[in-house]
């Protein structure tokens, strides 16, 4: 946990030190020296605040105090804290303080920007360690929220059924590669998918998706998919920050056991697989 701490402790002292600078997810992550695949699903989980609410508040933080402190320019003061024009700065601040940057300089008084602790998790789930095998995967893609993949897998299951492909098929998949919590819904992107063999040509509209091997963390789900978000939650706020493990360079997908058709909600069984960094010293 001590190791994570550092690395959000980092971020939170760039973001101070860099308000008007790249403070991008990329950027970020660099900072935290995590896989721009996880970083994000870290910070929210360990901290309970996405990166955007935290550059926002510690923005804030540093403008009120140059409100009331200092005889700075409000264009100055909105600019030394990464807004190019008074006017977003101005909205900003209001939605943050409920006054004006202008009220509040002329009411004179400055106190740190505090926020509400997050509520505290305990794991509900068991997590293995495996040294899992890379997966060939026939895919559609999907854009938008991750909770409308089933129409991708609809057009994925009736491509594999008209071209004779489904006593080929192994696991059903879906690859998730955005936070959420970080991307707008409209911008999410995930495959939904099937592993194929080798030899089985993967033609368009089908795309072609490698999962890499190695060794992984598999959270094992079992209930309605509406309980994912909270597994992800204690996967990367729990688990990760704990097991002196690192995040690899590929993304979170799930392997999905059961499905709907066969089981009740309570029984649906869901691997959520991190990939992981391979920490032992070479020979």
């Amino acid at each position: 946990m001590e190791r994570y701490e550092q690395r959000i402790l980092r971020v939170v002292d760039y973001i101070h030190n860099h308000p008007s600078g790249d403070l991008s997810l990329d950027a970020l992550a660099d900072v935290a020296a995590l896989s721009r695949f996880h970083f994000h699903r870290v910070f929210h989980a360990v901290t309970g605040e996405t990166t955007a609410q935290t550059v926002r508040r510690l923005r804030m933080n540093k403008a009120s105090y140059a409100l009331a402190m200092t005889s700075t320019p409000l264009p100055r003061v909105a600019r030394d804290v990464g807004y190019d024009n008074v006017a977003s700065f101005t909205r900003a601040f209001r939605e943050s303080f409920g006054m004006s940057p202008a009220a509040f300089r002329q009411r004179g008084e400055w106190r740190p920007f505090y926020r509400n602790p997050p509520k505290e998790m305990t794991m509900t789930q068991p997590v293995d360690i495996r040294q899992e095998p890379a997966r060939r995967l026939a895919c559609i893609a999907h854009r938008g929220a991750y909770h409308d993949i089933g129409q991708a897998f609809e057009k994925l299951y009736t491509l594999m059924v008209t071209r004779q492909l489904g006593s080929h098929a192994g696991q059903m998949i879906g690859v998730y590669y955005d936070d959420p919590s970080a991307v707008p819904l409209a911008d999410l992107r995930s495959h939904a998918g099937f592993v194929l063999p080798d030899d089985i040509p993967i033609a368009a509209p089908l795309e072609e998706v490698i999962l890499p091997a190695g060794r992984q963390a598999v959270l094992t789900h079992v209930g309605p998919y509406a309980g994912l978000p909270a597994a992800y939650d204690q996967l990367f706020a729990l688990w990760l920050p704990k097991s002196a493990e690192e995040p690899g360079h590929s993304p979170t997908f799930e392997v999905y056991l059961n499905s709907p058709m066969e089981v009740s909600q309570e029984d649906l069984r869901t691997e959520i697989h991190l990939p992981l960094l391979d920490l032992q010293p070479k020979d």
